[in-house]
């Protein structure tokens, strides 16, 4: 029996509300660990250079997923495949709250692998499943999204500032986030798109991320993505640092100044479909870009700290939507949108991996402060890659399609 018009219209409107949670969960239960990131060094006795090594866990367990998470999703498909993301970065947060009951950091290590890489493969399928709803409403829809997982990364941070503050047990903490986030996503994926027959079909066939790996769009887009993620983390990693440093200010002082840029980000991001929608993606990428540059060079320049927190807006509002946007283009065509998504992403998280240590280098010669200046290297190579957005031939954005209805 052939579903209504208005049957569809509510399938829909639970999916849009059911990836929302994927995404919210996603930054939750990543924030609620990040936020014990201290507790785990005093639990363990680390060095700085120890901590650096068992961070970089995370990083590597992801990096080295992404470029297999696309032909896993093409095969079981989003719900499946955010599903299995879901239950591998929990397993890892169980096992890393194991790891912290015996003082073990090679099974702390052994688990944040299995957080990277469940993180990664969620990523990935909640990104296409996020794509997927954004062509069946035929309006911006990524932004939000990325909003959304803003918002789970500052609640995940408060409970375990709270928790902190309560002295309640780190690997306690870490197997009730555990249990809540998996039982969270189980619920939500279940109100998922359903299976369209033509995918279905498709799915018998090859994933294609070989042939997406020699797609020049798909290359672009992936670099456009690097460069907007690279100018998000670099702020993640140095922007409070920069702001001691260059401004003397308390540690208090600076994350007020980091939480401004988030707020700014996440601010552009949940305003990023009307923006998407009046202009475009490539006017509105290169306007924020054009922002993020205006805002870099303010905050490093910056004579006083109320310039300097100006600037860390600015920097904000234009680093925003360039993640989001760049998923959603590489998501034009929802045949291809699992190869495509997983090479894009399998770029831009070379940003995350890479681009602490990069600043880090150069901050021993320069100072922080100056060495954030590469940043702007790295973003004007994104923008110069910005029309790769542009819906290929036969496709049209959903930003083109509701600005034309």
């Amino acid at each position: 029996m052939t579903p209504t018009s208005s049957e569809t219209d509510v399938r829909v409107r639970r999916a849009r509300t059911a990836v929302a949670v994927a995404f919210i969960v996603n930054g939750f239960a990543f924030a609620s660990w990040i936020s014990r990131v201290p507790a785990t060094r005093d639990t363990l006795a680390l060095s700085a250079a120890g901590l650096g090594l068992l961070l970089l866990c995370v990083a590597a367990g992801s990096t080295l997923a992404l470029p297999a998470t696309g032909p896993v999703v093409h095969r079981i498909g989003p719900a499946r495949g955010v599903l299995a993301g879901a239950a591998v970065a929990t397993t890892g947060l169980l096992l890393l709250a194991a790891g912290l009951g015996t003082a073990s950091v090679p099974l702390c290590g052994a688990g944040l692998v299995l957080v990277g890489v469940g993180v990664g493969g969620w990523d990935v399928a909640m990104n296409i499943e996020g794509a997927a709803v954004e062509q069946r409403l035929g309006r911006p829809l990524m932004p939000r999204l990325h909003a959304g997982f803003s918002l789970g990364t500052v609640a995940g941070a408060l409970i375990g500032a709270a928790a902190a503050a309560l002295a309640f047990p780190l690997a306690a903490h870490l197997v009730l986030i555990a249990v809540l986030s998996f039982s969270a996503v189980a619920l939500a994926v279940r109100s998922f798109l359903p299976a369209d027959p033509a995918e279905e079909t498709t799915r018998e066939e090859g994933s294609g991320v070989g042939r997406a790996w020699r797609e020049p769009r798909t290359l672009l887009i992936g670099v456009l993505t690097l460069a907007f993620a690279f100018t998000e983390g670099s702020a993640n990693d140095w922007l409070a640092v920069a702001l001691v440093d260059g401004q003397d200010v308390s540690e208090a002082v600076a994350a007020v100044g980091f939480a401004c840029f988030v707020a700014a980000m996440t601010a552009v991001r949940l305003l990023g479909g009307t923006l998407l929608q009046r202009w475009g993606r490539v006017v509105t990428l290169r306007a924020g870009g054009a922002t993020a540059v205006v805002g870099l060079l303010l905050f490093v320049t910056a004579p006083s700290l109320p310039l300097a927190i100006a600037g860390a807006v600015l920097w904000g509002a234009g680093a925003a939507l360039g993640f989001p946007v760049g998923m959603s283009a590489a998501a034009d065509e929802p045949a291809r949108a699992a190869a495509r998504v997983s090479v894009v992403s399998s770029i831009a998280y070379t940003a995350f991996l890479a681009g602490p240590p990069l600043i880090g280098l150069v901050a021993e010669a320069t100072g922080v402060v100056d060495a954030l200046l590469v940043v702007l290297v790295v973003l004007a190579a994104g923008l110069l890659a910005a029309g790769a957005t542009r819906p290929p031939a036969g496709a049209q954005s959903v930003a083109a399609r509701s600005s034309a209805t």
